[in-house]
């Protein structure tokens, strides 16, 4: 399982934005950019903004470049606004959905409970996190898994708004998919067009 192991903190530091709810007392601590120069002026090119936005969003699903990549091309063979369809195949990543539903605390946890097959859709047992969501499909945590700390933990604590797209009873661990997320609907502080620029030189 390919994913980023390194210190998390640094990268929203290097994003100058917080990516990782869980360390937002060590990002207060030192809010600018790792290194001797940090804290100086940097004069920042065109490149380099964008460069930071396609940064922040594959730090903020746990996608590496070579998925990423495909994942472009995907938007970019479908019909509508290209930053747009990237984003909602991001979004209906099934560790994102169960993120999003608030079964998990973070995205990284809710990768390791679908990788580890707490997860069922429409049924059938999936522990593929990148596992591409439908309008339609319901999502149930397994009977056996009902009661694993992580999720229970979630559910107790987690006091994050359900998206309009999903529909969710923490009560019975069911997530149903209702329609694809609008850019409404998908609450990230991006600017998904810099990331279109870049991949289109």
């Amino acid at each position: 399982m390919a994913r980023y192991t390194g210190p998390r903190t640094k990268v929203s530091r290097r994003a100058r934005q917080l990516l990782d709810e869980n360390k937002a007392k060590y990002f207060d601590r030192r809010p600018y950019p790792p290194g001797e120069h940090g804290r100086g002026r940097i004069r920042e090119s065109q490149y380099l903004i964008q460069l930071r936005e396609k940064q922040k969003l594959k730090h903020i699903y746990g996608v590496l470049e070579k998925q990423f990549r495909r994942y472009y091309k995907e938007a970019a063979r479908r019909s509508g606004i290209t930053g747009t369809n990237l984003l909602q195949i991001l979004e209906q990543r099934l560790d994102n959905v169960v993120y999003r539903a608030g079964l998990a605390a973070t995205r990284p946890q809710a990768r390791q409970l679908v990788n580890h097959g707490h997860f069922r859709v429409n049924g059938k047992k999936v522990d593929i996190p990148s596992y591409q969501v439908r309008p339609g499909d319901v999502i149930t945590v397994k009977e056996r898994s009902r009661d694993v700390l992580p999720i229970v933990h979630a559910i107790d604590t987690v006091d994050r708004p359900v998206p309009e797209w999903l529909e969710v009873d923490r009560d019975d661990r069911k997530i149903t998919v209702k329609s694809v997320p609008s850019r409404e609907m998908i609450d990230l502080d991006i600017q998904e067009h810099l990331v279109v620029e870049l991949y289109s030189k």
